[in-house]
């Protein structure tokens, strides 16, 4: 990585830089939006359309399983064709796959739909990181960009359930249908964006397979297994495949010319570092989200629209948390604010365990500003630790394989938190063991996080 010298002067953003923020901010919020808002649809869905809670799980499933299965897989498309010109496609796909989900004619065409939009959702996520980069080459401004950024995620997550249960209180499928106006703004807004480079790399086809076939097997044994049991013959054996593609995968990666994700990456304690970040701050929030949303409406007694509304002040103070986040990463450097936001993550998710029996509704919601806080200061330095240290050429990749680690936490955490609280010990016990699980990996997290520049990195 070249760094320049002390007297040389920083590379400005270009001249299209708003637009691009604003473009890359609006996708990565559809994006997150997309996994949020469903959840308290599904009531409604399953009147309209039939279908038994294994199948309605799925509607909700079969986009996770696409979009993490394929992050690595399109991540490295983007960089071959360019960041812009994979966004502009996703864009466009992703509007018709939300469109075909509003007008699905039953629950398994909703299915596919869905599936679809996974598969576009994963080709959109990457690039939107690296316009980013390519808009903000200089270290501080993309500090600040990448909070921007971070805010649209952040808000879609915790506004997801309040949107999903105003709009489905009308008619279900507007859910899907309010992507479509906003694609074709996008799509509008993308031509104010100038062109990205190319990498001309050989595609690693052996990569590629393998790479689907372990996440894809992976993460379905771990959706799957909660509804049937991870006993069950089927899921050891899906898992058994995973491991071994994943494992030929890391193989073929070490020895082939232009591995679609290069180990070199993993080199860099700091990469390491912000990899396992994303992944145990996706954990702790889909997790929590999940299990504080049936304890709210199974425990609690809140209907749908309220148990939302708690969820509101976190989102609120998400958004100023991630705009937050760049100046602090600019003034102490990435450490300090990514060690603070898995300080709040600890005591949030220590807290709500701790407290779960009260039936404190107002405790509930403090304990998920905590939470939702502590990662809104937190991601923004980790996705920017990612970019500041990926190759030249590579940020999409990069990107993917950050994104894959946040997707496949988010898979585990909900397939984990779900089979705890409907074991025999109990909802509230299995709860508390959830976010027990949740707060000791944050704080592992947070004491490797120590290990990160203290002082901000000279700029690219």
């Amino acid at each position: 990585m070249s760094v320049p010298s002390q007297g040389q002067t920083d590379p400005a953003p270009d001249s299209g830089s708003g637009a691009t923020l604003i473009l890359a901010s609006l996708g990565f919020f559809l994006i997150t939006l997309d996994v949020s808002i469903v959840n308290l649809a599904l009531p409604s869905i399953g009147r309209s359309l039939g279908g038994g809670t294994s199948t309605q799980q799925w509607v909700l499933d079969g986009y996770t399983l696409f979009f993490a299965a394929l992050l690595l897989c399109l991540g490295n498309l983007s960089d071959r064709i360019g960041a812009k010109r994979a966004y502009v496609l996703g864009i466009a796909l992703f509007g018709v796959a939300s469109l075909l989900c509003a007008v699905a004619p039953s629950v398994v065409a909703l299915i596919v739909a869905r599936c679809l939009q996974g598969m576009t959702a994963a080709l959109m996520l990457p690039p939107s990181m690296t316009l980013i980069r390519e808009a903000f080459p200089e270290v501080r401004s993309r500090a600040k960009a990448l909070g921007v950024w971070a805010a649209g995620g952040a808000v879609a997550s915790a506004a997801g359930p309040v949107l999903g249960g105003v709009l489905s209180g009308w008619d279900w499928r507007l859910i899907f249908a309010v992507n479509v106006p906003v694609c074709a703004g996008m799509l509008a807004l993308a031509l104010r964006v100038r062109r990205s480079p190319r990498a001309a790399v050989p595609f690693d086809w052996a990569g590629q397979v393998l790479a689907l076939v372990a996440l894809g097997s992976i993460i379905y044994a771990l959706i799957e297994g909660g509804v049937i049991g991870y006993a069950d013959p089927m899921i050891v054996g899906l898992l058994v495949l995973g491991v071994a593609a994943l494992a030929a995968f890391i193989w073929v990666q070490a020895r082939v010319a232009h591995p679609m994700m290069p180990l070199d990456l993993f080199r860099s304690g700091a990469m390491r570092v912000a990899m396992f970040g994303g992944f145990t701050f996706i954990f702790a929030w889909f997790g929590s989200v999940f299990v504080a949303s049936l304890y709210l409406q199974q425990q609690l007694h809140l209907a749908p629209a309220l148990a939302g509304l708690v969820f509101l002040p976190s989102a609120v103070l998400a958004f100023f948390g991630n705009l937050f986040s760049g100046p602090l990463a600019n003034r102490f450097g990435p450490r300090f604010p990514v060690v603070l936001g898995m300080t709040s993550l600890v005591v949030g998710l220590g807290a709500l365990a701790l407290l779960a029996p009260s039936g404190s509704v107002i405790a509930a919601g403090i304990c998920l500003i905590l939470i939702g806080c502590g990662g809104s200061v937190a991601m923004p330095p980790l996705a920017g630790v990612v970019l500041e240290y990926a190759p030249d050429g590579q940020a999409g990749v990069a990107s993917a394989v950050s994104n894959t680690f946040r997707q496949i936490g988010g898979a585990l955490a909900v397939a984990l938190f779900g089979v705890l609280v409907a074991s025999d010990v109990g909802f509230l016990v299995g709860m508390q063991l959830s976010l027990g699980v949740g707060a000791l990996l944050a704080l592992v997290c947070l004491v490797v996080s120590t290990t990160l520049a203290g002082a901000r990195r000279s700029a690219r």
